[in-house]
């Protein structure tokens, strides 16, 4: 009995151990305020990246209407 209460105790330690050492990094006292630049969007203008349903439609209708005349040989 007393050696699965050491065990146990151990076995808490050990687990509080591992979650203090896991959240210092989130407890650190950060400088100040980060600041991110806006994205560059200047090249979403595109037939290959307007994506209004989430799929570039424009481009993906171009690319299925080339696909027979890669597949097929041209004589």
């Amino acid at each position: 009995m007393k050696k699965n209460l050491v065990r146990a105790t151990a076995a808490a330690v050990l687990a509080g151990a591992a979650l203090f050492g896991a959240a210092a990094p989130a407890l650190a006292d950060t400088p100040g305020v980060v600041v991110v630049d806006e994205p560059d969007t200047s090249g979403l203008n595109n037939i290959w990246t307007f994506a209004p349903l989430g799929v570039p439609v424009l481009g993906l209708i171009q690319s299925i209407n080339g696909v027979p005349g890669k597949i097929l040989p041209s004589f």
